[in-house]
């Protein structure tokens, strides 16, 4: 059911919203970690290695994926907001016919690259077989991962965060089943891991349409809906573009990190697979925040309430930054039990513990910008969310990570610490950017 995000308070809304985001994003990072923590128990760091460097691609993908998306979720808010809602179902046609083309280029394309892939990675030679054998099946489901998250994105932008959550939880359970069966059972190994992720995934899918057939919306979509429309395809993509540009850029930067980590040796590799992961888990609420603002400032700005939208970006904040910090000073005295909940390897632990405790900062600061861009994306100025974005990676992130790997070799604390400043750069950035924003408008 679509739900009138424009009325009543802005903190209970977001609250009410953003709780089920939450959840899904909970849930979504455990259906990730349940892959490395799995593997873990029944094989060693090279096929820990092979699985992190097989999920860091296919989570760039995913984040493009869903990059693309937010600009479905926000053109569809902004029509639910100004009760238009022949445009709305203009807007969920055009998506659907968007990601049939999406997903198709992305298989195909990516399944003729797997090996040289894997090799510009600079994969160590005792993963590269697993990390080859997880893509090729991931790229095989690409269809299934991009059907999730496009119905996820339609059921948000009608203002319900709570399906989507009901789809993953689903996706989620089969998959730690799945995981145990494949990888510990059958001893299928990293493309056991692979092979559970798919499944599970093509099993929320089949949930999801199961319960689009047995729900009443007030947006009815009929065929000519599916028909590209110039205005609605544009705003879409208007929107979208940037936001899948700008993610996909920064996990291409996660990806080079993963590659100067490689070149370090195996057991730096998993060190960092394993803290990527666990910084994938605590950054739950930043993320949450950026997906919750963008869709209830998209329909408060579709509704005229400029205002509303504003003051659910000055919620957003507050709850980043208290959660940053508290989750970053706990972690200076858990991160070895953390990093050693995935493998038993001293090594690997000690590594992983001096690099999330440099990295988990990164929390605060991007949590922050996480709730700018939102705020932007519903303004459709994504392309501001896209300049900071790039400029902390350029400036900051990967040439921090290269330099720090380059002149501390024995301890991954510094090379953690490229994340947090790309991060405050950002912010910096983002608020100058709201400065203006505001100004402009009251000009007007």
């Amino acid at each position: 059911m679509e739900r009138n995000l424009t009325t009543g308070s802005v903190f209970g809304n977001l609250v009410y919203f953003s709780l089920p985001y939450f959840l899904s994003y909970f849930l979504q990072t455990l259906y990730g970690m349940a892959d490395l923590f799995i593997i873990g128990q029944f094989h060693g760091a090279d096929s820990i290695t092979a699985v992190s460097v097989g999920s860091q691609v296919m989570h760039m993908l995913t984040v493009i994926i869903v990059g693309l998306a937010m600009g479905s979720t926000v053109t569809i808010g902004k029509a639910v907001g100004a009760k238009h809602l022949e445009n709305a179902s203009a807007a969920i046609g055009n998506t659907i016919t968007l990601f049939l083309g999406v997903s198709a280029a992305f298989t195909l394309v990516l399944l003729c690259f797997v090996k040289p892939m894997v090799s510009l990675m600079s994969t160590p030679p005792e993963a590269v077989e697993g990390t080859v054998a997880y893509l090729t099946i991931c790229f095989i489901g690409i269809p299934f991962i991009t059907a999730y998250n496009i119905i996820s994105s339609i059921f948000r932008g009608l203002g319900d965060s709570k399906s989507p959550m009901y789809f993953i939880a689903a996706a989620c359970a089969a998959n730690i089943f799945l995981d145990y069966l494949f990888i510990g059972v059958f001893g299928l190994g990293a493309a056991g891991a692979a092979l559970g992720t798919t499944t599970a995934q093509t099993f929320s899918v089949i949930l999801a349409l199961l319960v689009i057939l047995r729900q009443k919306h007030g947006v009815k979509l009929r065929k000519q809906h599916l028909k590209p429309y110039p205005g609605t395809m544009g705003q879409i993509l208007k929107i979208g573009v940037p936001v899948a540009l700008q993610d996909g850029f920064v996990q291409i930067s996660f990806i080079v990190i993963t590659v100067i980590a490689n070149r370090r040796g195996l057991n730096d590799a998993a060190a960092v697979g394993i803290v990527e992961k666990v910084i994938g888990a605590v950054f739950l609420v930043p993320s949450t925040m950026l997906s919750a603002v963008s869709a209830l400032s998209a329909q408060n700005i579709g509704a005229g309430k400029h205002d509303r939208a504003s003051l659910t970006l000055r919620y957003a904040v507050i709850f980043a930054v208290i959660y940053g910090l508290v989750i970053s000073f706990a972690v200076q005295f858990t991160a070895a039990s953390v990093v050693g909940m995935f493998t038993e390897d001293g090594i690997v632990i000690l590594m992983g513990e001096q690099y999330l405790k440099a990295y988990i900062w990164d929390c605060m600061f991007a949590g922050i910008h996480f709730a700018f861009s939102g705020y932007f994306c519903a303004y459709g100025m994504s392309g501001i969310s896209f300049l900071h974005n790039v400029l902390s990676i350029v400036l900051v992130r990967i040439p921090g990570a290269f330099l720090a790997s380059r002149y501390f070799a024995d301890t991954l604390f510094p090379m953690g610490l490229a994340a947090p400043g790309g991060s405050l750069l950002s912010v910096l950035v983002c608020v100058t950017a709201f400065i203006w924003l505001r100004r402009r408008m009251i000009t007007k």
